[in-house]
């Protein structure tokens, strides 16, 4: 499998997900080791279909020793239902945003700060060298480990239900979608909108009964989870980066021996790799799809943005809670902050 289209995206929408793992069932009585890995996004996502590619890889590698087994769509349970079962060893492996995972691992957080990347140079220079290394060391004091290998998700957009998002004055009181991290609601608290932490599962129906007048996520999610229906402006801020960290239960994984614990290692860092492409390539062409299924597009000045941030200490107040160490290795990617 060497990309991922539109068309692989809606084939695999459309096949159930409990016949996929059916499938997986018929291999596992030979399997010497059983394992789980979960995920809350759609099935039509590629973060989904590469992470089913490496499983199908490890199965190959491992010569049937490890049966991998994914599920999509948060069919066992929230955000932080799921890292509450991997810190537990209920499962092996679960795909997470360092921003929502900043709720358990506040350093993690730092590497989506609002305006912190301009760009995937940046990105991609601070995840795969030291920045991304000081993460998985802060991740590795707890339960957890974190792959080497960071997935994208891509520069996250502002969308609304009843208006443009043209500058910060259009956030007052706007009852803007984040996700349940600590981060997240410094952002908009800060930019004057009202923040309402909900789980990603439930962000449709809350749009749709205007529990939240707008959200904000990357162009690939307003499409999987097909936002379009419920959202009709999207303004292109890029207002922060985010990604997916395949998080590990380190106890489990040791359990593994060495040589089947390189299988996994490089079958989920290759398809990490795999899913970046597929990610990036997206959500380029997503603006001309979408804007064919209804949604307006604006851009936006981001200086405005940032401006309003730094009037409101936001950077100043960050760069406490991330201390000196992780700050100074997040300026060393995206230049002076605060």
């Amino acid at each position: 499998m060497t990309g991922i289209t539109k068309r692989s995206f809606l084939k695999a929408a459309a096949l159930p997900l409990a016949g996929g793992t059916a499938l997986l069932a018929r291999h596992s009585h030979a399997a010497e080791f059983n394992m789980k890995c979960s995920h809350v996004l759609p099935s039509s996502h590629p973060t989904h279909l590469r992470m089913q590619e490496a499983a199908d890889r490890i199965r190959t590698e491992s010569k049937g020793r490890i049966d991998l087994q994914v599920f999509a769509s948060g069919q066992l349970g929230t955000d932080m239902d799921q890292l509450s079962q991997l810190r537990a060893g209920a499962l092996d492996f679960f795909s997470l945003s360092p921003l929502v995972l900043g709720r358990f691992i506040p350093a993690a957080q730092i590497t989506g700060l609002a305006f912190a990347f301009s760009n995937y140079d940046g990105v991609w220079a601070g995840l795969d060298g030291d920045l991304g290394a000081w993460v998985r060391k802060e991740i590795q004091k707890t339960t957890l480990f974190a792959f080497e290998s960071i997935w994208d998700n891509g520069f996250r957009q502002m969308t609304s239900g009843r208006k443009a998002i043209q500058a910060p004055e259009d956030l007052v009181d706007f009852k803007m979608r984040v996700a349940v991290s600590p981060i997240f609601t410094s952002v908009f608290k800060s930019l004057g909108a009202s923040p309402v932490s909900i789980n990603f599962t439930e962000v449709y129906s809350a749009l749709q009964t205007r529990i939240a007048d707008g959200m904000e996520n990357s162009l690939s999610l307003l499409h999987s989870a097909k936002i379009y229906e419920v959202q009709k402006f999207c303004a292109l801020t890029n207002h922060m980066w985010d990604g997916f960290w395949m998080l590990g239960n380190q106890r489990n994984f040791a359990r593994l021996p060495a040589d089947l614990q390189q299988v996994v290692r490089r079958s989920m860092n290759d398809a990490a790799i795999k899913q970046r492409a597929d990610v990036r390539k997206l959500n380029e062409s997503l603006v001309g799809e979408l804007t064919s299924k209804g949604m307006q597009f604006n851009d936006t000045k981001n200086q405005q943005f940032r401006s309003k941030l730094s009037a409101a200490a936001f950077y100043q107040d960050w760069q406490k809670k991330f201390g000196t160490e992780g700050w100074a290795v997040l300026e060393k990617y995206a230049g002076a902050l605060a």
